[in-house]
């Protein structure tokens, strides 16, 4: 009787409501792929507990807390444009590409993304550092973490190829038409060489480190992404995180680091 009675008390569930909420929930997980890794995620996680908070507050019928979240969510879409403006920009730009309906991992929203499987093969990229460093051939590596930086990928050469030494210093041989830019990896893979990366703009830098160097402080900045130079002036070896960069390492000290940041993975060399 008890449950009969709590079955005819919830509201009826309609087919349109179910697709209201699979439609929400892809939105979200859309805009959750696009800021992973980077600061903004911490605003949107905040705006979405604000958001709760002020749902919670009204069906408690406080009156005076309510009218202030209410005005600041009212206010702050504005402030929220203005602060993702890149991320929105790239979520329209997502939604206007033919492939992304093609792309079936877009609507796998029950996949475990918050598991990804964070491994790296240390030795090829220590190996390739420590005989760069001593040709003095320049270099710039992106190692990516949660945030796959799909934006920057697409300013390079895509290459998709496995991790190894000798690609490496093939892709940043001084003749090489790729060795320009910085490459970026991500699941063990070179995803693509020649990218275009934002330079930081911090006024703190060393003024002898270069263009390749803030352009490896930037994208830390910008994400949660590690980023390995090898200078072709001196031969030293930096590594950045955060926005924060560790200048003329040993390749004994990056490899500390590597594996301090990724899951050890060796891999047999060819």
């Amino acid at each position: 009787m008890l449950s009969t009675l709590l079955i005819a008390g919830l509201p009826s569930m309609r087919l349109v409501d179910i697709i209201d909420i699979v439609f929400v929930a892809i939105l979200f997980y859309q805009l959750y792929k696009l800021i992973k890794g980077t600061a903004a995620i911490n605003i949107f996680l905040g705006i979405i507990a604000i958001y709760f908070l002020w749902k919670i507050v009204r069906l408690l019928e406080m009156e005076l807390l309510s009218e202030i979240l209410g005005q600041f969510i009212s206010v702050g879409v504005i402030a929220l444009i203005v602060v993702f403006q890149p991320e929105i920009r790239r979520f329209l730009l997502l939604l206007g590409t033919p492939s992304f309906i093609r792309k079936k991992n877009r609507f796998m929203l029950f996949k475990l993304v918050f598991t990804k499987d964070n491994s790296l093969h240390v030795d090829p990229i220590i190996q390739a550092c420590q005989r760069m460093s001593s040709d003095r051939t320049g270099a710039l590596i992106v190692l990516t973490k949660k945030n796959e930086l799909p934006t920057f990928i697409n300013t390079g050469e895509v290459i998709d190829a496995g991790i190894s030494k000798s690609l490496l210093e093939t892709i940043f041989f001084k003749n090489s038409p790729l060795h320009d830019g910085a490459i970026i990896i991500t699941d063990n893979r070179v995803r693509a060489a020649r990218c275009i990366l934002p330079v930081s703009a911090n006024r703190n830098i060393p003024i002898d480190l270069g263009l390749r160097h803030r352009s490896a402080i930037g994208i830390t900045e910008q994400s949660d992404a590690i980023s390995i130079i090898v200078s072709e002036q001196t031969g030293n070896i930096s590594w950045c995180k955060a926005g924060n960069i560790k200048v003329n390492v040993t390749p004994v000290q990056l490899r500390n680091f590597l594996e301090e940041e990724f899951i050890y993975e060796k891999k047999a060399q060819n």
